[in-house]
């Protein structure tokens, strides 16, 4: 069995011997020398608190001992401490638990039938052990895979060396390190390789602006696209937030720093995705082309609404662009907003309608994908206009 060393947070053990005879009654007192932590383990699954978990053989005497348990520069929570017997439960029982005023210790009292070296576990709360969460994505030179790298980052500023401990951190296998004072480690999680990537250049006025707002050109930003799903080797664990960084192999044994996102908490089955910066080379123009309001009955009006993009590709190679128009944010730019839900119908005369994406679409915002073939040879941008027809109804 392995045997981590010692720290500065132990226990001192104290057993008091007690007579049966009243007439005779005498207590000796024992100091017995301190038992090595046999094991230790860190619960890391829960965020901001860590749970330690330490197990050590303890000499008991027979009749009533007294276990004392100090620390001295740790950031333990007294109220969280516990002790479990685990060699004979039956037979060794905890009879009481006090705390000294003033000091950082608290005392159990065990009744053991005999003597006997008892196995017990100590459970606490300590503060100061945190974890958090980083990646290494590097892809492909073609852009068509990743390999991802999932690290957990361990911050030990509880004023305490735990030496060699097992670590659980709520998925995966359990990891084993040892941890120092005031140190930080990284520890390698999980490899996911050959992870399929997508990857998307998006227009959407509401989630990202405009690049050049009085030439009316939207900001156009680039994203991998990774799924966490078993199809594509993951999707096994929810993927935790935390800083991603980006690297893409040059084709030359290099890996070329791309830049750094934060990837949000990401569970199965579910999409994570990675920004790139601002494709220079995907320009998107938008304009209201037509506004027409019509009355219903009363005071009630719909607004006929034809949004026109005008989108140019530079790249050497053909690409899709993920378009995208919020209708909330399309009425609020056409009569300002009303605090009503949009009540709104796409019409099919629109050249946009059949790139109409349903599955991802919302009844706030609507999503199309629009293929931009490669720039020609004669190195001039490959030009398109498309164009979103859609009806506003019963607004005031």
């Amino acid at each position: 069995m392995r045997r981590f060393r010692s720290s500065r947070l132990e226990p001192y053990i104290v057993t008091i011997g007690l007579t049966i005879l009243v007439a005779q009654a005498e207590a000796s007192v024992r100091l017995i020398t301190l038992p090595i932590r046999e094991r230790v383990e860190l619960q890391l699954e829960y965020p901001g608190v860590t749970l330690v978990e330490e197990e050590r053989f303890v000499p008991l005497t027979r009749g009533v001992n007294e276990v004392v348990f100090g620390w001295s520069t740790a950031t333990v929570d007294p109220g969280s401490v516990r002790l479990r017997c685990l060699s004979t439960p039956d037979e060794v029982q905890v009879l009481s638990v006090s705390y000294p005023p003033g000091q950082n210790a608290l005392t159990w009292q065990l009744s053991s039938p005999r003597a006997l070296s008892e196995r017990v576990r100590i459970s606490y709360i300590v503060s100061g052990l945190s974890k958090s969460y980083s990646y290494r994505a590097v892809a492909s030179h073609e852009e068509t895979v990743l390999t991802l790298r999932e690290y957990i980052d361990l911050h030990n500023r509880a004023n305490e060396e735990f030496g060699v401990v097992g670590m659980w951190p709520g998925f995966g296998e359990p990891l084993e390190r040892p941890i120092g004072i005031d140190e930080t480690k990284r520890l390698l999680a999980e490899k996911y390789v050959n992870v399929p990537i997508h990857k998307t250049y998006t227009a959407d006025l509401e989630a990202y602006g405009y690049l050049d707002a009085p030439k009316n050109q939207l900001l156009v930003p680039m994203h991998y696209v990774i799924e966490n799903g078993k199809a594509d080797g993951m999707g096994r664990f929810p993927l935790p937030p935390g800083k991603v960084r980006i690297f893409q192999d040059d084709g030359r044994g290099t890996d070329v720093f791309l830049g750094e996102d934060w990837g949000a908490f990401t569970p199965r089955d579910d999409e994570m995705k990675l920004y790139l910066g601002v494709a220079k080379d995907v320009v998107v123009k938008r304009t209201i082309a037509r506004r027409e309001k019509h009355r219903v009955l009363g005071n009630l009006y719909n607004y006929d609404v034809t949004v026109k993009y005008e989108i140019e590709n530079f790249k050497d190679r053909a690409v899709t662009l993920d378009l995208a128009e919020s209708m909330p944010f399309l009425r609020r730019e056409i009569l300002g907003d009303t605090g009503r839900v949009v009540d709104w119908t796409l019409e099919k005369d629109g050249t946009l309608a059949p790139l109409y994406d349903k599955d991802k679409s919302t009844s706030d915002k609507v999503l199309f994908h629009v293929l931009l073939p490669a720039r020609g040879p004669d190195q001039a941008a490959a030009k398109q206009v498309q164009t979103l027809h859609v009806v506003i109804r019963n607004e005031w």
